[in-house]
């Protein structure tokens, strides 16, 4: 498995094609999240992606510290090709993203908005909630956080 970290000026077309096809379809097309994919926040960000079967199979966004969050880093538009599920590659890649955010700006918290389904996912991997619910794109989320 050879996960991939790239500058969005690094990304091949192919690359960034193949992102943006698994991003839309699964925001926009699956969960109904009708809004801009492309928020200048991919233009600072490193993106971290595996590709199987010249497919994007994962991939998250590797936000730096306040470009989301003030003094704080992120992980966002963390996704699994719906073609490649059941196979744990959501732990595999948070544990990626998290170990280059740590490494990367290791006095910075890593703070997400997470789909408040998921808040069991984000704790299993030392995530703290810190927020009440609230709606995102009409879904509901929660602020985490991690500190160590």
């Amino acid at each position: 498995m050879n996960w991939v970290i790239k500058d969005f000026d690094a990304l091949s077309a192919k690359e960034l094609y193949q992102i943006l096809q698994v991003r839309i379809e699964v925001f926009m097309l699956e969960q109904n999240c009708l809004y801009p994919e492309c928020d200048n926040k991919d233009l600072q960000s490193k993106h971290l992606f595996l590709m199987e079967q010249d497919q994007c199979a994962a991939y998250a966004r590797l936000l730096p510290p306040n470009l989301s969050y003030s003094n704080c880093t992120s992980i966002g538009r963390v996704v699994v090709n719906p073609k490649f599920r059941k196979q744990k590659l959501g732990q595999k890649l948070m544990k990626e993203a998290i170990q280059h955010q740590k490494k990367e700006y290791p006095n910075h918290v890593v703070r997400i908005s997470a789909q408040q389904y998921l808040q069991d996912f984000y704790e299993k991997l030392g995530f703290i909630r810190e927020s009440e619910i609230y709606l995102e794109d009409n879904i509901p989320h929660i602020e985490m956080a991690l500190y160590s």
